[in-house]
């Protein structure tokens, strides 16, 4: 994945199918989790991811990316608001009309989950896809470095490189972190 544009601006193009299988390979974990704290069993926790990724599939081709609003924030309204209309499904009875996801209030305080969490899974998730994009050695002297806080010459010593090659790794590796992530963590 070589373009420098962001996973949200691919996916508000038409054709994106590798765009879409990286941002539900990202988003699903998240989503399932979330739903698990809210207390949904495996099953409803299923249908709601299923109910969240496709309502996004019809909004973020229209999503405008604003630096000044998170996408985290508004992806919590949507899963929350999901959450809501299946709640609202399951307790009316066979017929009765659902009420729009439009039409149903925003949650008022962002819960711990979205601010802290969020990060944390997020980043996570998009290590795990990505390390395969890069050559055993250069994931390892990044991730010796940064994750496990050891110093660039002993990494590098363990490795049998330079130091400047274990920088040029941490380099690389974290830029296309950054790439991945671009408008996901704002």
């Amino acid at each position: 994945m070589d373009t420098p544009a962001s996973l949200l601006e691919r996916l508000r193009q038409p054709a994106q199918e590798q765009a879409w299988r990286r941002f539900v390979e990202l988003y699903t974990p998240l989503l399932y989790g979330w739903a698990r704290r809210r207390g949904c069993p495996d099953a409803d926790a299923a249908d709601l991811v299923q109910e969240v990724l496709t309502l996004l599939v019809r909004k973020l081709p229209e999503f405008s990316y604003d630096r000044h609003k998170s996408f985290r924030g508004w992806l919590r309204v949507v899963a929350h608001n999901c959450w809501r209309n299946l709640q609202r499904r399951a307790q009316l009875p066979r017929g009765a009309e659902v009420p729009d996801l439009a039409d149903l209030p925003a949650p008022d305080e962002p819960e711990p989950f979205w601010e802290t969490e969020y990060r944390e899974l997020l980043v996570g998730r998009a290590l795990a896809l990505m390390r395969a994009d890069f050559e055993p050695e250069t994931w390892q002297a990044c991730w010796e470095c940064v994750v496990a806080s050891r110093p660039p010459a002993a990494v590098a010593k363990e490795l049998g490189v330079s130091v400047g090659t274990v920088y040029a790794a941490k380099s690389r590796v974290l830029s296309r972190l950054r790439q991945e992530l671009a408008g996901l963590l704002d």
